[in-house]
């Protein structure tokens, strides 16, 4: 079973920064590719931004020069700063790893519990 725990969250000022963790806990596997994702109230989850293992990323066009996603591979964390925050960065971030597993070699996707990401205007 592979963990997914997010810290980082909080309450900023527009223009402010913040940045999310996400480390994966667990053995027996390696992690493909990382996610960061989104769900404001009443709104569906979006996806902010991937990461592969060899550290190609991808970004949703309304965080694109305001955040940067990356990873250390040797730590199984992922991290995200988030600048220039805006209030309609307000949501519940959360952590997502598709996981091989090196035994079965067979994938897996976890998420993590989420972590609140509150931007006053």
């Amino acid at each position: 079973q592979v963990q997914l725990v997010e810290s980082g969250g909080g309450l900023v000022q527009a223009g402010g920064s913040l940045r999310l963790s996400c480390a994966a806990s667990g053995s027996g596997f390696i992690i493909n590719v990382m996610g960061w994702y989104r769900q404001a109230p009443g709104k569906q989850r979006e996806l902010v931004a991937t990461i592969t293992r060899g550290g190609t990323t991808a970004y949703a066009d309304s965080v694109k020069g305001r955040f940067t996603i990356s990873r250390d591979n040797a730590k199984n964390t992922m991290y995200l700063q988030m600048n220039s925050l805006k209030a309609e960065d307000t949501a519940e971030y959360y952590c997502n790893a598709v996981v091989l597993w090196l035994r079965f070699s067979r994938t897996s996707d976890y998420w993590g519990q989420g972590t609140q990401v509150t931007v006053s205007s």
